[in-house]
């Protein structure tokens, strides 16, 4: 942490409450099922990957290379814009911050940006005014990783939670509006940052505060159910990654990404290789996903002087002659909100009734989504249950299966050595939400009153929600 970033902590609370003062005068929050099928509508958009990988050749580059490196000296944001446009594209998405820490706007918060760059231009800025003068929504990517800032596993402090929620506001609060909020290198087995080491609802609850309409989505949801949403308010599959959505039976708001190229940033071997082909781009990917309430993102990378190349440039005119957006999807259906609060029940001492062979109550909050605990078929009322040894405040359950079977069950809490009433009733879906009032108390249990096999629980979730 720098000098300047300790100085510029110091007067962000009031930033803070002065851009969430403007925010409650001028902008009506609408609900999160509105703004759901509103990204949805929005169909097709552009990701624009452009950093210091750029100029390295590599996705992942030194963080601690040097600023001078960046130096698009033909920079055209308006060419990206249009381009979006020729592929009738309706948003773009950029890149502000990748994992290497490099900030690409007129930070407050680090030395490590692009003003202490040769260009000395804010390219958020320069974006955001393109692509709305083309008539475009505007979407911004953050990083959580941040390997210039040592911001990774075992090593963030208290100034790494401050610096984020810094340029989180920065970013919300001086380039108008933000359709969406695109955060990756958090929570995913590369990264290693959980949603505990940076609080996922304290950052969720600034987002809504500085601009309650745009949609908070982290790009490594893939190791949670379909049929739910934790800690993004859209699922999100890399395809480039090998996650895929369903195309049969999904009903959730989604967003699924892919680059034109070979990779997400630009290498120097691009001018001359060949793009994804149009064609299946979109009679492939696009319109199949589309059609199950999935939003495509298709990564442009610019080159070292900040424009497209022609190949590129070439691919989306394709796509614009190939696919129009056709208005918008089907209703979504009524959701759960998100689980955006910490799991109070991971890794925590648990019990249950007698267990299938070696699939027990510990696979039921390991924080594994692929690891089940399985009731025996010999047990006509299976129950599991969280100790956590003395009293907690929580209000809300979330019981994911690894299949659907629990048709009907009963939740209850231990308070004052007396089990008290929770739930009891009907509820079949895989993912199954519980809110209630909050109350205290040292454990927590379900009981299995009807199942179609054998009861099985992926990952049994407590919560205490901010509300």
């Amino acid at each position: 942490m720098n000098k300047k970033l300790t100085i510029y902590l110091l007067i962000f609370a009031f930033a803070h409450l002065s851009s969430l003062s403007i925010a409650q005068k001028t902008v009506v929050p609408a609900p999160l099922s509105q703004l759901q099928q509103q990204f949805v509508d929005l169909r097709f958009g552009m990701f624009i990957h452009f950093n210091i990988p750029t100029y390295m050749d590599q996705d992942w580059p030194d963080p601690d290379a040097s600023p001078a490196i960046f130096n698009p000296t033909k920079l055209n944001c308006d060419q990206w814009a249009k381009a979006a446009k020729s592929a009738n594209m309706s948003y773009g998405c950029l890149t502000t911050k990748h994992h290497s820490g490099f900030c690409i706007w007129d930070t407050k918060t680090t030395d490590y940006n692009v003003m202490n760059s040769p260009l000395k231009k804010d390219v958020v800025r320069e974006f955001t005014d393109a692509f709305r003068k083309n008539g475009l929504k505007v979407m911004l990517y953050y990083s959580i990783l941040d390997t210039h800032h040592r911001l990774r596993p075992n090593m963030i402090t208290r100034k790494h939670i401050e610096m984020v929620k810094a340029q989180i506001t920065e970013l919300l609060s001086n380039y108008g509006e933000v359709s969406a909020l695109i955060i990756d290198g958090w929570d995913a087995p590369w990264s290693r940052i959980s949603y505990d080491d940076i609080p996922f609802e304290d950052i969720y609850k600034l987002v809504k505060s500085l601009q309650p309409n745009c949609v908070l989505m982290d790009l490594n949801g893939a190791k949670y159910p379909a049929e739910g949403l934790y800690y993004s308010d859209i699922k999100t599959y890399e395809m480039g990654a090998g996650q895929r959505v369903s195309k049969d039976g999904n009903n959730m708001p989604a967003l699924a990404c892919l680059p034109i190229q070979k990779a997400w940033f630009w290498k120097k071997a691009f001018p001359t290789e060949p793009v994804k082909d149009a064609a299946k781009l979109v009679n492939e990917t696009l319109i199949p996903l589309n059609n199950v309430d999935c939003n495509f993102i298709l990564n442009v990378a610019p080159n070292r002087d900040g424009l497209f190349d022609d190949n590129a440039l070439a691919g989306l005119k394709e796509i614009g002659k190939l696919w129009h957006n056709e208005g918008a999807l089907k209703k979504l259906p009524e959701l759960d909100a998100p689980i955006i609060s910490s799991n109070i029940a991971k890794k925590q001492p648990s019990s249950s009734s007698w267990a299938d062979d070696s699939n027990i109550m510990d696979q039921a909050n390991d924080d594994d989504f692929t690891t089940s605990w399985i009731s025996n078929p010999t047990v006509d009322k299976p129950w599991y249950e969280i100790d956590f040894t003395s009293d907690r405040a929580f209000n809300t359950i979330s019981i994911a299966e690894e299949k659907a079977n629990i048709t009907k069950y009963k939740l209850e809490y231990y308070e004052n050595s007396t089990w008290k009433p929770l739930f009891d009733g009907e509820n079949g879906k895989r993912v199954k939400i519980n809110r209630f009032n909050r109350v205290y108390g040292s454990k927590v249990r379900i009981w299995v009153k009807k199942s179609d096999h054998q009861a099985s629980i992926a990952e049994f979730g407590v919560y205490d929600e901010q509300r």
